[in-house]
């Protein structure tokens, strides 16, 4: 397959197989923890005004008496540091090899700075091995409908900007991921979905948005009994699809700056002032995102539920493979402003790189990508896997140096995505999509 990317590591990083017979599947045995990482009020940044709900780091380990994989997702965002930093410590002092970590982000917009989050995540990960279990995975998937494709061609001014796009592509797939006790009791379950955790933004306040609603919801419906892991699509270009109160609040942002002489109309309206939190329109706004971030949580809880409840097929023995990549794309360098509506000018820039991975639970295929890819990307991707039993997992394993990664088709769109993407055009949807499908390759 020709490639157009380069190889950093030097080798890929494929975990053990000495199986004593290739192709063997060993019992597993699975845990799973959740850790409260939410910041105290003195850890807060400068634009906080408190803490709306917890947030959390969730974990869930699976052994095999071979190796050993662990699925973890932390609220907000980990990054590279975090990424390597934990990740060490896991394969030094747990045992799982980090190239059998995936690691991911539930991108919400309320969190921000988690001091000393690299501790968090291994803490989850410590706690969740110490309750291994022998146990059973299976596979579903479902539907639900609460994203959308967020770039659309604004009906006034005829430009592309952000708004819901309800004929762009999207896909509404949920891929469920359970893990249960060989008595049938749940322990815990993974779940992925293409959707940006933005309702809670106008806030300024730390919280979970949907990715944390949803958890609370499975979980409290199991009471507290099982861990449930929210793992983030494709969702560079996928937003809620009701979101109207937060482009209300944005305007309201807009107009108070506007009164003092400073125009962020077309770039992202800063948190923590330009908002009158005593005034009953911006009340009754922030009111309905509250009620709109419960209610998607309850939408996308009661689907995952479903879908937990339908898988009829288990195995309770799994091989464990996994391999990592890292790429390297051209870039390139933006000399305009804007955040929509008009062209981007760029010059060369410098090179920019992705990680991309896969993991594989017996039949089951995770690929992954460090940075906030583009849904098309994803849905070919899963389309050509050799594996029925695929998903993507994104923001994983830490941080892409390219922004947002746009598929090919997209480029076109002068939107703040592909405005602000460090990568030229035309290399990382194939780049990703071949890079991952190779390491299957590799590793089967």
């Amino acid at each position: 397959m020709k490639k157009i990317l380069i190889l950093i590591f030097g080798i890929i990083f494929c975990s053990s197989m000495s199986f004593g017979q290739k192709g063997q599947s060993s019992p597993i045995k699975v845990g799973a923890a959740k850790v409260n990482i939410t910041p105290s009020k003195d850890e807060l940044g400068p634009n906080s005004l408190g803490i709306h709900d917890s947030v959390y780091c969730r974990a869930i380990v699976i052994d095999n008496g071979v190796t050993s994989a662990a699925l973890i997702t932390v609220a907000g965002n980990q990054n590279e540091r975090a990424w390597i930093t934990s990740t060490e410590r896991m394969e030094k002092e747990l045992g799982v090899p980090a190239k059998n970590v995936v690691l991911s982000s539930t991108h919400s917009h309320s969190v921000g700075r988690i001091p000393g989050l690299e501790d968090k995540i291994f803490a989850a990960a410590k706690e969740a091995k110490a309750k291994l279990q022998p146990a059973r995975i299976g596979w579903g998937k479902g539907v639900s409908y609460i994203n959308v494709k967020r770039d659309i061609i604004d009906p006034k001014t005829r430009k592309w900007w952000e708004g819901p796009n309800y004929d762009g592509a999207s896909d509404k797939t949920v891929y469920v991921i359970t893990f249960e006790a060989l008595d049938g009791t749940p322990i815990a379950v993974y779940y992925n979905y293409a959707m940006h955790a933005v309702i809670m933004g106008q806030y300024d306040m730390v919280s979970g948005d949907v990715p944390g609603a949803t958890s609370r919801y499975i979980e409290d419906s199991y009471d507290n009994k099982i861990v449930a892991v929210w793992s983030e699509g494709a969702a560079g270009d996928q937003n809620p699809i009701f979101f109207q109160q937060t482009f209300d609040l944005r305007d309201i942002r807009i107009k108070d700056y506007a009164k003092r002489g400073e125009d962020i109309s077309n770039s992202m309206p800063p948190g923590g002032v330009g908002l009158d939190r005593s005034n009953p329109t911006v009340q009754r706004l922030m009111k309905e995102q509250e009620m709109v971030n419960n209610a998607m949580g309850v939408m996308l809880g009661e689907e995952v539920k479903h879908v937990m409840r339908g898988v009829d097929r288990t195995a309770d023995k799994a091989e464990i493979k996994a391999a990592q990549e890292v790429l390297t794309f051209p870039g390139r360098r933006r000399t305009n402003q804007g955040r929509g509506g008009i062209e981007g000018t760029y010059v060369d820039g410098d090179s920019v790189t992705i990680r991309v991975g896969v993991l594989l639970l017996g039949d089951i295929a995770l690929g992954t990508v460090n940075g906030e890819v583009y849904n098309p990307i994803a849905t070919q991707f899963i389309k050509e896997s050799p594996y029925a039993r695929t998903m993507m997992v994104t923001i994983a394993n830490g941080s892409a140096t390219t922004g947002y990664i746009p598929d090919d088709a997209s480029f076109g769109q002068n939107v703040f995505e592909v405005l602000s993407s460090r990568l030229k055009p035309g290399y990382a949807e194939r780049g990703i999509i071949d890079g991952i499908l190779d390491l299957m390759d590799k590793v089967k």
